[in-house]
């Protein structure tokens, strides 16, 4: 199938598909007009990177998932470790926006938002700023 094909039975668009090509997750085969010629294990990949990539997994860590799942002798602790180290990255992740968020929060209840100059948020935001 050509590239508009995959697109759409993937869902994903045709410059994703061409760049995970250029990357080397995926490798159509050529036709013999030099057209990629994608096989239904190519759009298997492409819904497997969709979904890994929709969990926040890096393109690099897409690229160990798609290993361990192309390796039929793989141990599934490597799977376990590899996304259980993705959870404790997103547990802090969620820490820190938390954090952002109680910051962002005090803030906006500090400024009384009417039509004087003096802004606590500036204040604020200006305090840390390299003298």
């Amino acid at each position: 199938m050509n590239i508009g094909q995959a697109s759409e039975r993937s869902g994903l668009a045709p410059k994703t598909i061409r760049y995970y090509e250029d990357i080397g997750l995926i490798r159509p085969d050529r036709g013999g007009n030099g057209y990629r010629d994608y096989a239904e294990s190519d759009v298997h990949k492409l819904h497997f990177l969709q979904r890994s990539r929709g969990l926040g997994f890096s393109v690099e860590e897409c690229r160990q998932l798609l290993a361990l799942y192309e390796d039929k002798s793989r141990a599934s602790a490597d799977v376990k470790e590899l996304t259980q180290a993705k959870l404790t990255e997103i547990d802090r992740k969620i820490r820190e926006l938390t954090g952002l968020r109680r910051t962002l929060e005090h803030l906006v209840h500090a400024c009384h938002g009417n039509d004087r100059p003096d802004c606590p948020i500036l204040e604020e935001l200006s305090d840390g700023r390299p003298g």
